[in-house]
């Protein structure tokens, strides 16, 4: 069983917690606009608008106030963003390059190939043009170092 004193400072209590929840509530029972500003960003004040704007009363609480390091917060999440997108598009150009070197790579294996198809069929004459723009017939020692020399850049670059 509670005691008579313990009822009254239980009762006093439950009349104190209620008169600060009054309080409380009432900024909360203020009204509350919002409207469209000129350059078209919500607007929320306790205040309404002046001049001819539309506004609609909002119900609940206002959002709430900026805090004097939200600028500040602002910006350092704006810089940590811009930050990861630099980054990401490094990333993105940087495995772009490593694509597109690889497949300039194999093309310029491919080509060796053939040259090398095309120097190992001594029945078939191989010609280059020279400095004039004249066209030079390869003899046989001339083939050989021409595909000796293309066998070599293909087994220090190529793969396959």
């Amino acid at each position: 069983m509670i005691s008579r004193a313990h009822r009254i400072v239980l009762r006093s209590v439950a009349v104190a917690a209620a008169c600060c929840a009054l309080v409380a509530a009432i900024p909360a029972a203020a009204a509350l606009y919002k409207w469209i500003d000129a350059s078209g960003r919500v607007v929320y004040s306790d205040i309404p608008p002046t001049g001819d704007v539309k506004y609609e009363t909002v119900s609940g609480t206002a959002p709430p106030a900026a805090s004097s390091n939200a600028v500040k917060d602002m910006a350092a999440r704006d810089a940590e963003f811009r930050k990861r997108q630099a980054e990401a598009a490094a990333k993105d150009k940087q495995a772009e390059d490593k694509r597109l070197e690889t497949a300039k790579l194999n093309e310029q294996c491919e080509r060796a190939r053939l040259q090398i198809k095309q120097l190992a069929a001594e029945q078939v004459p191989y010609a280059r043009l020279n400095e004039k723009g004249e066209m030079v017939y390869l003899d046989d020692t001339a083939r050989r170092r021409e595909r000796d020399e293309t066998e070599r850049w293909m087994q220090t670059n190529c793969k396959a």
